[in-house]
């Protein structure tokens, strides 16, 4: 199943052996999902973590009105999941579902606890991830209380061009925190 994608990325953070590479994809599956099809449902445990060979995705949460609530969004070369879930083990309350047709790895969390011993390189990646995913969910709430929503999308175009591109507005605009409306007319002032 050989992923370059996913081997570059293993390299950028924590250099890896090509054997320790081959059992890591060994316990990996390859799932492709249909535009709008769903990966993980609120309520359910997280029994994987996804990386994203090819598309698009989103998670999201519904809070009790009935309201998504855009979590994150990755393309190509980004893991999802809801790491909470994840990594407790205990249903979750995030949702994960296809923007595009996608490509996604699997990588089920029972083995990936087991392979932890078995390559360091991988605990190595792994504890980089999680860290990158906490310091980004701190910048993300930083700019959600410290700068209006014209700048929170100047700085997601500037820092996320392809998401920007590619993903509907009601998703960027639930991501930022804003209505579909409040988007546009930010869209309207910068582009015209």
């Amino acid at each position: 199943m050989r992923s370059t994608l996913l081997f570059n990325n293993f390299n950028k953070y924590a250099p890896i052996k090509e054997t320790d590479f081959e059992r890591i994809e060994s316990i990996m599956a390859k799932k492709f999902v249909k535009k709008r099809r769903s990966l993980l449902t609120g309520g359910d445990v997280s029994r994987y973590i996804y990386f994203i060979e090819k598309g698009a995705l989103r998670s999201f949460t519904i809070d009790k009105e009935g309201t998504e609530h855009v979590i994150q969004l990755g393309l190509e070369g980004h893991w999802i999941a809801d790491l909470s879930s994840f990594i407790t083990q205990a249903p979750g309350n995030i949702s994960i579902e296809a923007i595009e047709d996608s490509e996604v790895l699997l990588l089920p969390h029972r083995e990936l606890e087991l392979l932890y011993n078995e390559v360091p390189a991988l605990e190595r990646y792994f504890r980089h991830l999680y860290q990158r995913a906490y310091v980004g969910l701190q910048q993300r709430l930083n700019t959600a209380v410290s700068l209006n929503a014209e700048d929170r999308y100047r700085m997601l175009i500037h820092d996320f061009p392809q998401v920007a591109a590619r993903v509907p507005l009601i998703y960027v605009a639930s991501f930022l925190g804003i209505t579909p409306e409040s988007l546009s007319r930010i869209r309207k002032q910068l582009f015209h």
